[in-house]
């Protein structure tokens, strides 16, 4: 690495359920004019990965280890099969926030924990924050916490938030949690010794459903998709990511997902404008709310030697909210809004989206955009479900402009933390043995003026709800399940859309041996569990 005076400031922010193509730096319409400033003006890395839901990417870049070796092997609920389902972390792991600790960081989180147990949103007398079954952030590492336990819920009444230990109400007139994560954040910059190094996890819940977002920020985008709907939403993207450099020139755009009717077709298109202009107006605000972290670290003076790192914890999300459903979801987040309206759930053209009293998601098609230009969404473990748009940005290090391609996955931001952090990655913690790091080190890739090359070391490996891949070099084996495995040439089709299985039986088998193995060591159950 590049010599620097002191060790560097880190600031890790993380979006919700976010496709590939969401932001301006990698090919949206979507007005992010600080993410693209920091992605122009750092490293965008074109191959970053996640572990295709939510707590199981945050348990993952958290730890540096697979989902299943820190508890959450599917969700935060308990599985009942062991410690890889257990639903919260494990003590035979370590948190970032742990580890640089012991280093002499100020430990940060602004949002989103969720890796600490289940939460009912609309049944607080069942919380049991602090627990031995539901760890806070405070108690893995985190000097300061502010935001929500669980997973999801409303922008503008959330059931409650929490900082450090105290359980707070929040929500009215003038809350919108995104904008209470980024203020708080900031709170948190200037209130932090500069003398000391930092890490602050911002994680912020935008976009994840439900379509809740302000007027001023839904009134920039309404229309903006009328014309040609997702249909000529995702061939512009796709055109946009190679003008950019991001995608090979000889890549195909991957076919409209089956489940997506072409948007000639579609009956409600206004309605469906509307949905996709509030997603676009969340991602909009968080925007707003990291130019407000940015410019506070320039105010006071410690910019240049902050590494600022953004990423989703995984794809564009597919689900639907139906209002005439027997699923669990959303119901669990049946709650009136602070002035006693009652909540009007479920994807109906009858309801606008937006408002504090309504509840839905913007469906598939919108997520196939997102996603643009890959295969599937959240939950599957095609390049849809776990590509994500990374950023890094450290005007101390980095080469303003530069772009790569290596594989890389949320693992390894443990490693390249302690490395650049000099903390030290421990065998044994408060008394319990730690599970060797899984993740790699990837701290001499950001730095161009030594003409050093990475290279991953190791295969990287998926499994979510029967969902499996491998990722070896070029090669990527990968199963939707119960479907059987498929083989893609990452280099000559990052799309999928090419299923080489049949042509090299000899990869697929290699490959699943590889998997097999891997399963195993981590203690990946079959599904169902």
């Amino acid at each position: 690495m590049k010599s620097t005076t002191e060790r560097p400031n880190i600031l890790l922010i993380v979006a919700d359920d976010m496709g590939f193509s969401d932001i301006g730096c990698f090919g949206s319409e979507i007005a992010t004019p600080n993410l693209d400033e920091l992605g122009y003006g750092g490293m965008r890395l074109t191959q970053m990965y996640t572990a295709a839901r939510c707590c199981p990417s945050r348990a993952s870049l958290l730890t540096g280890l697979y989902p299943h070796q820190a508890g959450l092997g599917h969700m935060v609920n308990d599985a009942h099969v062991g410690p890889a389902y257990q639903g919260y972390l494990r003590n035979d792991c370590v948190t970032v926030a742990e580890v640089l600790k012991t280093a002499g960081y100020t430990t940060l989180l602004s949002g989103k924990w969720h890796v600490g147990g289940n939460y009912i949103p609309n049944r607080p007398d069942t919380w049991s924050p602090g627990d031995a079954t539901h760890p806070l952030p405070v108690q893995r590492g985190f000097d300061r916490h502010y935001g929500m336990l669980g997973g999801a819920g409303s922008y503008f009444d959330p059931p409650y938030m929490i900082r450090d230990e105290a359980l707070i109400a929040e929500g009215g007139s003038d809350f919108y949690l995104t904008d209470q994560i980024s203020d708080e954040a900031v709170a948190m910059l200037r209130a932090s010794d500069a003398a000391q190094p930092f890490f602050l996890y911002v994680a912020y819940t935008a976009p994840h459903w439900p379509l809740q977002a302000l007027p001023e920020d839904i009134a920039k985008y309404v229309g903006r998709y009328r014309d040609g709907g997702w249909d000529a939403l995702r061939q512009r993207r796709f055109q946009r990511l190679k003008d950019l450099g991001l995608i090979a020139e000889h890549w195909e755009l991957s076919g409209r997902d089956e489940a997506a009717p072409p948007w000639a077709e579609v009956e409600h298109k206004d309605w469906e404008d509307l949905r996709m202009a509030v997603y676009a107006a969340q991602i909009d605000r968080m925007d707003q709310g990291i130019g407000r972290m940015v410019q506070e670290l320039k105010d006071s003076g410690r910019f240049d030697n902050t590494l600022i790192l953004f990423i989703s914890d995984n794809g564009g999300c597919a689900e639907f909210l139906a209002e005439d459903s027997q699923s669990p979801e959303p119901f669990r987040y049946d709650i009136p809004t602070a002035d006693g309206r009652p909540l009007r759930i479920g994807n109906s053209p009858s309801i606008d989206p937006g408002p504090a009293d309504t509840f839905m998601s913007y469906d598939l098609p919108w997520a196939n955009a997102s996603n643009t230009p890959f295969r599937l969404f959240k939950h599957w473990v095609h390049e849809g479900g776990i590509a994500t748009p990374c950023i890094v940005h450290w005007p101390a290090v980095i080469q303003k402009g530069a772009i790569r391609h290596e594989p890389l996955h949320v693992m390894d931001l443990m490693a390249t933390f302690a490395e650049l952090g000099d903390a030290q990655y421990p065998a044994v913690f408060r008394g319990n043995a730690i599970t060797p790091l899984a993740g790699e080190s990837f701290a001499t890739l950001l730095d161009d003026h030594t003409g050093e090359s990475w290279q991953r070391q190791a295969p990287i490996f998926w499994e979510h709800e029967g969902n499996k891949a491998v990722r070896d070099g070029r090669w990527k084996l990968v199963r939707r399940y119960p479907g059987d495995w498929e083989l893609y040439d990452m280099d000559a089709d990052r799309t999928e859309v090419h299923d080489l299985a049949a042509a090299y039986p000899q990869v697929v088998q290699s490959l699943a041996q590889q998997y097999d193995a891997w399963a195993r060591r981590c203690g990946v159950r079959q599904w169902p569990l």
